[in-house]
């Protein structure tokens, strides 16, 4: 059973503070990763349209594919599609990319600012059909207070090495 309760008091605390957009993320998904049972990785990818690719962010979890085509996995798919992707079997998603052979189910939710999509939350799970549609429902509303509160208009690529980020 989930706190959806104190994870959204959490998220919308993180999302509305002050804090830079690599410390907002890597907090959510530490936040998320803690309060959501039967996970094994919670984090973000950011989207580089510049070379069509979503680059990992913030996580937590076992390490993870650095980079992912928009024209691969289920995170690529989100992106595609616009749309929540939620995989009960992810070994039966045709091109889904097993960064974790642990790793049964999934979902990817795009995060948009401006009705634009900067980047996705993907989260994982050992147990296969572990994500209801009350987890659909809830994690949805997350990611557009996520989406909307927490991108910084900066590419991806920027900044990495002149403490904007930090």
């Amino acid at each position: 059973m989930q706190d959806y309760l104190l994870l959204e008091l959490s998220i919308k605390s993180i999302a509305n503070s002050d804090d830079r957009f690599i410390s907002k993320l890597s907090n959510l998904s530490a936040v998320i990763y803690q309060y959501m049972d039967r996970l094994n990785w919670a984090g973000f990818y950011i989207l580089d349209e510049t070379w069509n690719n979503l680059y990992l962010g913030p996580f937590q979890g076992k390490m993870a594919c650095s980079n992912i085509k928009i024209s691969e996995g289920v995170c690529g798919k989100a992106v595609r599609d616009n749309a929540v992707q939620r995989v009960s079997d992810v070994h039966s998603f045709e091109g889904h990319i097993a960064c974790d052979s642990d790793s049964k189910s999934e979902i990817v939710l795009p995060l948009k600012k401006d009705c634009k999509i900067w980047g996705v939350l993907d989260i994982d799970s050992p147990e296969k059909n572990r994500f209801s549609q009350e987890d659909e429902e809830f994690l949805t509303r997350m990611a557009q207070i996520i989406g909307e509160n927490v991108f910084e208009e900066k590419k991806v690529y920027e900044g990495l090495f002149t403490n904007q980020w930090i």
